[in-house]
C-alpha cells in the first residue's frame, strides 16, 4: 500500500501480523437451530457485525471450535456474484455466544500484540486498501479474494497508542451514527404502529362510534371504500439511461434498485453523470423525502430518499401522490408486509421478478375517508421528516469519518490535532 506518507511508521505484510481462516461450508439441509452464521448478505454497509437477525445452522459435522468468531475478529467478503462486495470488511465485537461465518468470507485474527483490531477494521474499509486490492483484480474491482492476497498486503504499523487514538476518533462517529439509527427505528416504529392501529385494526379516534360494513376486503368502516392504489398515487418509472454516458466522477448519482432497500435508502451511487440528459423528466430529479419503490428483484421495497444530486433510473418507481397529504399514507401502506406480499404475487418473471407500475396501481386497497388520511398526515409528517433529517446527518457523519481516515493513516493530520468530541458538532 503506497501513497503520501508523512510519518515514519513501518509497513509490513499483513500476514506477519495475523492469521486467516475461510468460513464453513454448509447446505440448505444444515439450516435449523444451533449456531448463528454470518453470510455475505449480512455485510451490507455495516462497520460492525449485527447479530440479531442472523440465520442459524445445525453445527453437527460442519462447525468446529476454530470456526467460531471472537471479539476483535475482522471478516472479509471472499467471493460473490457482485464484484463490488468482494473485499468488503466488517468488525466483530460483542459476540453473543457461538457465531460462525460462511465459506464465502475470510476471518482475520491478529496474532501480533502490536495491533489494535479496531484501528485495522477502519483501515481495511478505506479507499487505500480498496485501491491495493484492485491491483490484484486487474481493474477497479477484484474478482476473488483469498488468504494469500490478504497476507501480502502492505499495511502500516503505527505505535499502539496511536492506533487506539485513531480508532477512538473514528468510533465516535460510528457511535453517533448508531444512536441516530436507533432514533430512526423508534420514529418509524411509532409511525407504523399508528398506521396499523388506525387503518388495519380500525382503532382510529372515534372508532367506538364507527359502523363496520361488509366489503370484498372484509369488514371496513362505513365511510371507507375499496379502490385501487392508483386512486391515491401514480408510480412513475425512472429514466432509461445509457451506460455509455456514465462517468467515473460525475456531479449526479444514478439511483438504481441497488439503492432501494426495505425501508432504507443508500445515497451511494455506483454510476454517475456530469449533466442530466436532454428532455429529462422533472420527476426523475429526486429530492429529500421522495418515496421510491423497487420494480425488479425484491419487489415492492419502499424507502425514503435523502441526499443531493440524485437521478432516478428505470426499474425503480417514484411514488407521486395525487394529493400531497396522501404521501405518507401510501408510504406506510407500501411498507406493510401484507402489501409487499400482494405485489410479489402479481409480479412476473422466473429468473428475476418484475412488477409493472400500471398493474401495481390497479391493486385493490382500502381507502380511508379523507379526514382520517389528513389527520394521519398531520401526526406522521414530523416523524418522517425527522427520519429523513437523521438519515442526512448520518451521511454527513460517514463522509466526515471517511475523509478523516486516510488523512490520519497517512499522517497528513496528526492524531494529536483531532479531538474526539468534534464529531458531536454536526448533530
Amino acid at each position: 500500500m503506497s501513497g503520501h506518507r508523512k510519518n515514519n511508521w513501518r509497513h509490513v505484510q499483513l500476514g506477519s501480523l495475523a492469521e486467516f481462516r475461510n468460513g464453513v461450508n454448509f447446505s440448505k439441509e444444515n439450516f435449523g437451530r444451533g449456531i448463528k452464521v454470518i453470510g455475505v448478505s449480512d455485510f451490507q454497509s455495516n462497520v460492525r457485525a449485527k447479530f440479531d437477525q442472523l440465520d442459524e445452522i445445525n453445527p453437527e459435522g460442519v462447525v468446529r471450535n476454530e470456526h467460531l468468531l471472537r471479539n476483535g475478529d475482522i471478516l472479509f467478503v471472499r467471493s460473490n456474484g457482485n464484484r463490488d462486495l468482494i473485499g468488503r470488511s466488517m468488525y466483530v465485537d460483542g459476540v453473543p455466544g457461538e457465531v460462525t461465518h460462511s465459506a464465502f468470507s475470510i476471518r482475520l485474527r491478529f496474532t501480533s500484540p502490536e495491533c489494535d483490531p479496531r484501528f485495522y477494521s477502519y483501515l481495511f474499509r478505506s479507499q487505500l486498501i480498496r485501491k491495493a486490492l484492485s491491483l490484484y483484480g486487474g481493474g477497479t474491482n477484484i474478482s476473488n479474494l483469498n488468504q494469500d492476497i490478504l497476507g501480502r498486503l502492505q499495511v502500516p504499523v503505527p505505535p499502539l497508542a496511536t492506533q487506539r487514538h485513531i480508532a477512538e476518533i473514528l468510533a465516535a462517529y460510528d457511535d453517533l451514527i448508531e444512536n441516530n439509527n436507533k432514533r430512526i427505528r423508534i420514529l418509524e416504529q411509532m409511525a407504523q404502529m399508528l398506521y396499523r392501529e388506525w387503518f388495519v385494526n380500525f382503532r382510529f379516534p372515534g372508532h367506538e362510534k364507527a359502523k363496520l360494513v361488509e366489503s370484498e376486503r372484509g369488514l371496513i368502516p362505513e365511510h371507507y371504500k375499496i379502490g385501487s392504489l392508483g386512486d391515491l398515487a401514480a408510480l412513475r418509472s425512472g429514466f432509461p439511461f445509457k451506460s455509455s454516458t456514465f462517468v467515473e466522477h460525475g456531479s449526479y448519482g444514478i439511483v438504481t434498485i441497488r439503492n432501494v432497500q426495505d425501508g432504507l435508502f443508500s445515497p451511494d451511487c455506483q454510476s454517475k453523470l456530469s449533466t442530466a440528459p436532454e428532455n429529462f423528466p422533472d420527476y426523475c430529479v429526486l429530492k429529500q423525502g421522495d418515496v421510491l419503490m423497487s420494480l425488479t428483484g425484491n419487489i415492492g421495497r419502499a424507502c425514503l430518499v435523502y441526499g443531493r444530486n440524485l437521478l432516478l433510473n428505470q426499474r425503480v418507481a417514484k411514488v407521486i401522490p395525487k394529493r400531497a397529504s396522501d404521501l405518507w399514507y401510501v408510504y406506510f401502506l407500501l411498507r406493510m408486509p401484507e402489501t409487499q406480499n400482494r405485489l410479489e404475487r402479481i409480479s412476473t418473471g422466473v429468473a428475476q421478478q418484475n412488477l409493472s407500475p400500471i398493474r401495481a396501481m390497479e391493486e385493490s386497497i382500502v381507502i380511508p375517508e379523507l379526514a382520517h388520511r389528513e389527520h394521519f398526515d398531520t401526526l406522521v409528517s414530523p416523524l418522517v421528516m425527522g427520519m429523513v433529517n437523521l438519515f442526512s446527518v448520518n451521511t454527513l457523519l460517514r463522509n466526515m469519518r471517511d475523509l478523516l481516515l486516510p488523512k490520519l493513516i497517512s499522517g497528513e493530520i496528526s492524531v494529536e490535532d483531532v479531538q474526539i468530541e468534534v464529531a458531536a458538532q454536526v448533530v
